[in-house]
């Protein structure tokens, strides 16, 4: 009985620690993005790959991307906007350890999405298309746990 009691409280443990994006978390986000995202080339695919994972869940968010060629993901316009997109998150997420750079560069992107009128949903698709892609990239070092909690606080900042 002690024992099951101790596996069970251990089982909370490890599931609250994992669920909050709290300061190891952060660094475990951080160390995943920078292997995801990688470099130079890889970077494109990845973009590439990640907006055809958010068309796919939602084709009518196309519409929000018409002026930088949302209707053609492998356009030299709408990839130049996809790698833009992935910079600033890029930016947020290396800055999950510097809370007040983080604050700033958050109530920026927060501005920039309000004045472009993303709907609420979008965010919880990004995250999820975030679910499909960094899988095939890291494999089963993926927190998918971790990833949820730290860009739920990324998005929650955005969308305001």
């Amino acid at each position: 009985m002690k024992t099951a009691v101790l596996l069970f409280l251990s089982a909370c443990v490890a599931v609250a620690c994992c669920t909050e994006c709290d300061s190891l978390t952060r660094l475990k986000i951080k160390s995943q993005w920078s292997r995801a995202y990688s470099s130079g080339e890889d970077r494109e695919h990845f973009a590439q790959a990640l907006w055809r994972a958010v068309f796919a869940q939602a084709p009518e968010a196309r519409t929000l991307f018409t002026r930088v060629g949302g209707d053609d993901t492998k356009s030299p316009k709408f990839i130049a906007h996809a790698e833009r997109v992935l910079a600033g998150l890029d930016i947020a997420i290396n800055m999950l350890d510097q809370p007040e750079a983080l604050k700033a560069e958050l109530d920026h992107l927060h501005k920039q999405h309000v004045e472009r009128h993303i709907p609420d949903k979008y965010y919880t698709v990004f995250r999820n298309a975030l679910g499909h892609v960094l899988p095939a990239q890291l494999g089963r070092c993926y927190d998918r746990e971790a990833w949820r909690a730290c860009f739920d606080v990324i998005a929650n900042a955005i969308r305001g």
